[in-house]
């Protein structure tokens, strides 16, 4: 009897656990798009009692971590108690103070830990904490923490940027008409959705095959919360990828909204008035892995590709894109470019497979939202 009420005490420590985790997930969300180069955390703070007393989260690079601003909600009642916080408490001083020398003068008895921090630079906040005399655990909630943290994280341990692609298609799959119009595929509902997540990343990527055929600004322009302060438009770095140098002067892509950066083939030969990067050729386009170094080596976190069918098929077939968005239209064109072109598949078991990680309705369009599976989990 014994055994059976210990198991059923610890079942039920384990639900408050995990349902104080998932919390502290949820708050790490609302960081998206103000942290970078930093990651989103999420952290709730308990009392010695089991009450909440405090939560917080990471709003802007330079500002408190979720783990000082929880604590400062909670005061004094956050000695003796538990928190709760969706990545390893940083060890390091930066523009802000170690989180771990926080809970350890707040006195807080018990931390919990989702993901451990994988920078060398942040890491060990977990040992520091068990130093101090500081209950740790680690683990907890995992999957979810490194989902809501996905962009920093393959930042961190990639030393790459995190690849959205989105794409916009009819129900067969036509990203045009056989004329080549495209405009528009989707509703002015999903488009509004579009500027949104192009303004929680750091960097909007196209092709010149984009650029010469829509003529797009390629900057973020999402509509303000009925609630809160219009948002900056712009904001994001934009990248032509443009192999042979083709990008016009005119190019709305190069009036001055937002920075613009122009990724060319080392020998390309212009007189383009713009901010030039030269990279390596690469199966006759440019080397889409040294791009992607060259835009972490200046702080883009999180791409947002936005490129043709055929700049699309080169990430997907390098293994470059870790999350598609596509806004699928309730129509039908049966003629017209596809998509996605070639992307490395030539029978059906070397199909890119993914995982639905949410399905949405936007106006009269759907949402898919899908990640890559991992090899190691693919069927053979």
């Amino acid at each position: 009897m014994e055994d059976d009420t210990q198991d059923a005490a610890d079942t039920g420590a384990s639900r408050v656990d995990a349902a104080h985790m998932a919390r502290a997930v949820e708050l790490a969300a609302r960081g998206h798009g103000g942290t970078s180069p930093n990651p989103v955390v999420g952290c709730v703070v308990l009392d010695a009692g089991g009450a909440v007393a405090g939560e917080g989260f990471h709003a802007y690079a330079g500002g408190p971590h979720a783990e000082v601003a929880a604590l400062r909600q909670a005061g004094a009642r956050a000695r003796g108690g538990t928190a709760y916080v969706t990545l390893e408490p940083c060890d390091h001083t930066g523009r802000t103070g170690p989180c771990s020398r926080a809970l350890l003068d707040a006195g807080v008895a018990r931390v919990v830990i989702a993901v451990p921090d994988p920078t060398p630079k942040a890491a060990g906040g977990a040992a520091r904490l068990r130093a101090g005399g500081v209950d740790v655990a680690s683990g907890l909630l995992a999957e979810e923490a490194e989902r809501v943290n996905a962009e920093w994280l393959t930042y961190a341990r990639l030393g790459r940027p995190h690849v959205t692609w989105k794409l916009a298609a009819t129900l067969d799959g036509r990203s045009a008409a056989a004329d080549g119009t495209s405009q528009w595929i989707t509703s002015p509902e999903a488009r509004a959705d579009v500027h949104r997540l192009r303004a929680r990343c750091d960097a909007i990527v196209a092709g010149i095959g984009t650029v010469l055929a829509d003529d797009p600004r390629l900057t973020a322009r999402p509509a303000a919360a009925p609630d809160g302060p219009a948002p900056v438009s712009g904001r994001p770095l934009r990248v032509v990828v443009d192999t042979g140098a083709r990008t016009p002067p005119h190019a709305r892509v190069l009036d001055g909204q937002a920075p613009t950066l122009v990724a060319i083939a080392e020998d390309a030969v212009t007189s383009l008035d713009a901010d030039l990067l030269r990279l390596p050729r690469h199966d006759g386009g440019l080397d889409l892995h040294a791009l992607l170094k060259e835009l972490a080596a200046r702080e883009v976190v999180s791409v947002f590709l936005e490129g043709g069918p055929t700049l699309a098929g080169s990430f997907v077939e390098q293994g470059l894109v870790d999350r598609v968005v596509a806004y699928v239209a309730p129509a039908l064109l049966g003629a017209g470019p596809a998509a996605l072109g070639q992307a490395g598949v030539g029978s059906i078991g070397q199909a890119h497979r993914l995982v639905f990680d949410e399905v949405s309705r936007i106006g009269p369009d759907l949402r898919l939202t899908a990640r890559p599976v991992p090899p190691q989990h693919r069927e053979k």
